[in-house]
């Protein structure tokens, strides 16, 4: 089988904690590349589940939510105006 060079480039932290995690499990970065293009064709989709680092929201996340929570239940007045079409907020956002 002729294979053809492929270039990744990887941020330098990430690539050795990958490194680190494939040679526990007995692959190289090569390896698991040509696994997953692999699986993908096989699959026809990504052959397995994307997630986020963390699902904890941030500070600010938490805040805005709260806050959210809040004026949905008439704890805090829900000041934020309202538009009936495009230009009432383009309006409103030019005398701002």
């Amino acid at each position: 089988m002729k294979t053809t060079p492929t270039t990744v480039r990887l941020d330098d932290d990430l690539k050795k904690q990958l490194t680190k995690q494939l040679k526990s499990m007995g692959l190289s970065i090569n390896g698991y590349f040509n696994l997953a293009a692999r699986q993908l064709v096989i699959q026809k989709k990504v052959p397995f589940e994307v997630l986020s680092e963390s699902d904890v929201p941030t500070e600010a996340t938490k805040k805005a939510i709260v806050t959210a929570q809040a004026k949905e239940l008439g704890i805090l007045p829900d000041d934020a105006p309202t538009f009936n079409s495009v230009d009432e907020l383009k309006t409103y956002l030019d005398k701002a």
